[in-house]
């Protein structure tokens, strides 16, 4: 099993959703980027090695790349704060390019399946999230469902290599 820090599974969050809709955005990339420049953790961080490397992986791993964030994702012991965090980048991705897709949110709620915070807490801190925590109809409630489901309806395409020096970094 792989083991990850949690800036890396933080930044693979959010590569990941910003990529589960088949479509990378620069709005994205440029929120990425600024997340991580104004989060702590990512200090010391190149940011644009770090994303290609991501990028490389996706391009050559493709759906088993998802699989295994899903399962490290859900094999990570963290605390209460450290998953309102991966919410968050979460939903700021797959909100950064102003248009939510379906697939993005399957994508949200196999994320949201990995996680031990309840629905409370979260929507406490993010009560707009109510339809990003409701139970599909057609789909039981297990990760692996809503994994499979996810890939499904989205195949991963061949990403371009990223050119992040040109973007905003506030």
């Amino acid at each position: 099993m792989e083991t990850i820090t949690f800036d890396k599974l933080l930044l693979k969050t959010a590569f990941c959703c910003m990529a589960s809709d088949g479509k990378i955005d620069t709005r994205e990339v440029d929120l990425i980027k600024i997340m991580c420049g104004q989060s702590p953790l990512f200090n010391d961080f190149d940011f644009t090695n770090e994303i290609n490397i991501l990028l490389e992986k996706i391009n050559e791993r493709g759906t088993e790349f998802i699989q295994n964030y899903f399962q490290v994702l859900n094999n990570s012991n963290l605390s209460e704060q450290e998953q309102l965090i991966i919410i968050d980048f979460a939903i700021k991705t797959i909100n950064a390019d102003e248009v939510v897709e379906y697939s993005e949110v399957k994508f949200f709620k196999a994320i949201r399946k990995c996680l031990t915070i309840t629905d409370e807490i979260i929507l406490t801190k993010y009560p707009d999230l109510e339809f990003y925590l409701e139970e599909d109809i057609n789909i039981e409630s297990k990760l692996d469902k809503l994994i499979s489901n996810y890939f499904s309806s989205v195949e991963i395409p061949k990403f371009e290599q990223l050119n992040v020096e040109n973007l905003k970094n506030e």
